[in-house]
Formats: C-alpha cells, structure tokens, sequence
C-alpha cells in the first residue's frame, strides 16, 4: 500500500494560508485600534474626562475610571499591542516565505516595517493626536472591557510582576494619580484664549482668582495714611458732614491715637441720631465692634471670614498691633474684577501709557502687575508695590524726577507726597527686550 502525499508547490495557495492571511488582517486591524487607544487615552486629562462626563457624551464614563488609573490599562494595552504586532509579523514571514522561497523573507521584513509600521502604528496614532477626544471617546468602551477580561489582566499582572523583580517591588505600586498645577491652569486658560475657547476677560478672571488665593491683606489694602477716619470725640452732626463730604458708608473712629481704633461708625446710623435729634451725641456712642485682621492675613480666607460673620471692613494691624491700614470687602472684589469706580471715587488712570512708549503708574501698583504689563521680572523682597521699590532701591525718599534703574528698566518718581512716592513713571533702557522680540 502506497501513501501518497501531496505535494505544493513553492508559490502554491494552500487553505491555511487564507486562514494566516485572515487572522494577520486581524491581529493588525486590533493593533491599530490599540495603538489608537493608548496615544487617545494617554493624552486625556482627568479634567478633560470629567468635562465630557458632564456634557453626558457617549463613552464618557468608561473612559473617566481609565484616566483615573492610567496604569491598569495601559501595560494590558502595551501587552496586547506587542502580542499582536509580534504575533502577525511572524504569520507574514512565515506566508512570505511560503509563496516567494528565499525572496519571502526580505519582502516580509520590508512589509513588516513599511506597512505595519505607517498603516497600523502611525497613521493611528497621529489621527489620535489630532482627534484626542474622538479617539479617546470611541476607543475607551472597547479599551475598558479588554482590562476587565480575566485572562488579559492575569497575563498582565504576571509579567508586570516580572518586571518589577528589575525595578523593584514598589516601582509600580501606589502610583500616585497626575495633579494639575496652578502653573499648568494658568497655561490651559493662556492656551484656550489664544485659541479663542474663551474670552480675553475671562482669561483674566481665571488668573485673577488663582492669584486670589496666594495674596495677602497687605497687598490690597488701603494703606495707614490714607485712611479716612474720625475721632471718637466728635459731634455726630459734625461727623455726619464729613463723612457724607468723603462719600464713605463706614468709617473707623479712634480714640486719641490712630492706633486705638474703637469701633466703626456707619453713615445710616449717624443718619439715623441726627433724624433722632441726636446730632450732639458723641461718635463713640454710635459704633459697632470694629473687626482687626493681622496684614498677613490670605485674601481667601478673609473673604470666607467677612461672608461668614456678615462685615465689609476691617482694620488692618501688623505684628506689633499698630494700625496699618484698611480693607474691605470692596477691595477683595476688585483683585479679582479690577478696579470698582463709583460716583466718589477721584478716578486717577492706574496706567497711562506716554508717547515715547514709557508707562505712569500709581505708586500703589503692585509688583507682580508691573511684571505682567511690561513682561519685567523686578525684583520683591520685602516690598509689595513700585513705590516701595523705588524705596529700597533708593534707600531714602527720593526727590520728584529722580530716578533709579533696576534690572534693564528706569524708575523716575513723578510725583512725591510726604515720605510716599504715589506714581512712578517706567522707562525701558534701549538695552533691555522688548517682550516678544526674542519670538521674532
């Protein structure tokens, strides 16, 4: 009895190498995918996956619990991408040699290299970038019921385990979840308006409120000598005239001495005793509690205190409990909005910007917003405004029309009142950069 066996020819089509041919489309389709997946999830932010929960899109939620842990799903997606790229290369060396002989296996590597690598590895993965939330949106159902699939998180959790024998045990243990920054919020909001997701004000806002909660009292208050404050000995007809002169609603009223603040007299109250008939009564007897807050005090949570105890002023003391200043809840409103005008109010431009491209600005303004107007990094070390600089620098009062230079840019005291310099005109030297040049 002869057995005989067939034989194929090289180059011949056999029905197992349709069956290759079928399961490399395959393996090179879900490689693709994967690919897909990592770059688009990657590339997600919690914040941004918790956006499109709200907006209640489709494939939201699955794809919020994988940005949540990063690293339950991407070493399972690593692992299936590698499995199925090794895994079709090889199906395509072994057909390539079947069909072309020694040929086979040249032809295949190129294959390998050229058309899994721009079809199924790049062209995926760039889509990604450009369309991350498409991508992520689409790939995060499929990616999240391939880690929750027992056999891919076994394999997965076996060879991590080899891994870290390398690395060491804790190496992927308690990872710690991404935290955003206020550094990275201030870029997302610089980002989206150079955009045009939002508005140039609302960019501001953003920045003003981060801000917000790194300033103290001493920044924003209204410094000890302007102050308007009356003393407790004076008639309440006599108080009532100046106080509606002045154009305040509440005024701090001492007792002999600024530092001996005894309470806060309030213009309806004053209103009020004179309506009475008591115009002859003594200031001092129409006061409520004065509130003391120390100048380091944050702005937050003085904001908190005012809204919680219901008062929109408080007295500011320094360490040694001498009155400092003045701030209120008028004043905490405008470092987040900016400037609040009212019919009283003597409006000076806090910024004038001259013909020779020099800027006046109030003695007043703090440092940080000189820096953020003319893109300077001046110096703050233990003073807050331009004025005090000019100070320090100085180490006297200076003269009107004085100057002093200080990191490429020239401080010229325009005007002077008393020991206070309240406004300071900037020069930029012909040396220093101009912000934006180094761009060009």
């Amino acid at each position: 009895m002869t057995l005989v066996v067939p034989v194929v020819a090289t180059g011949g089509f056999r029905a197992t190498d349709w069956v290759l041919l079928a399961v490399v489309v395959v393996l090179l389709a879900a490689s693709g995918l994967l690919a897909l997946a990592e770059t688009s999830l990657v590339r997600t932010s919690r914040v941004k996956a918790k956006a499109l929960l709200d907006e209640r899109r489709r494939g939201a939620r699955p794809l919020t619990r994988l940005v949540e842990r990063p690293e339950q799903f991407l070493n399972p997606v690593l692992l299936l991408v590698l499995i199925c790229q090794l895994v079709s290369a090889t199906f395509v060396g072994v057909l390539a040699s079947a069909w072309l002989g020694a040929w086979g296996v040249a032809v295949g590597t190129v294959f390998e290299v050229v058309v899994i690598f721009v079809l199924f590895e790049a062209v995926p993965k760039n889509w990604a970038v450009h369309n991350p939330e498409r991508a992520a949106l689409f790939s995060a159902p499929i990616v999240d019921a391939l880690v929750r699939f027992p056999p891919v998180r076994a394999i997965s959790a076996v060879l991590i385990g080899l891994a870290n024998l390398f690395i060491g045990r804790h190496g992927a243990a308690n990872v710690p979840p991404p935290r955003v920054t206020e550094s990275e919020l201030l870029a997302m909001a610089d980002v989206a308006q150079a955009e045009d997701v939002i508005e140039l004000q609302e960019r501001t806002l953003i920045h003003s409120i981060i801000d917000f909660g790194d300033a103290v009292v001493r920044e924003v208050m209204v410094p000890r000598l302007d102050m308007f404050i009356l003393d407790g000995g004076t008639l309440v007809h006599d108080a009532l005239s100046q106080v509606l002169a002045a154009g305040w609603s509440r005024v701090p009223v001492h007792q002999g001495d600024v530092d001996d603040i005894v309470g806060i007299a309030y213009a309806k109250d004053l209103m009020r005793a004179e309506h009475e008939g008591r115009g002859e009564d003594l200031v001092r007897a129409h006061l409520r509690p004065a509130h003391f807050v120390p100048e380091t005090k944050r702005l937050n949570a003085l904001l908190h205190e005012m809204q919680e105890a219901k008062f929109h002023m408080s007295v500011v003391v320094d360490e040694y409990g001498s009155t400092v200043g003045l701030v209120t809840l008028e004043d905490l409103i405008e470092e987040l909005v900016g400037e609040i005008v009212d019919e009283y109010d003597v409006e000076e431009p806090v910024v004038e910007t001259l013909p020779d491209g020099s800027v006046v600005v109030t003695g007043r303004m703090a440092i940080d917003d000189v820096d953020d107007l003319l893109g300077t990094e001046l110096p703050q070390e233990g003073w807050d405004t331009v004025g005090g600089l000019m100070l320090a620098i100085s180490g006297r009062v200076p003269a009107e029309g004085e100057s002093v230079d200080v990191d490429g840019v020239r401080l010229v005291a325009q005007r002077v009142q008393g020991r206070r310099v309240s406004r300071v005109r900037i020069e930029r030297h012909a040396s220093a950069a101009v912000p934006g040049d180094a761009a060009e």
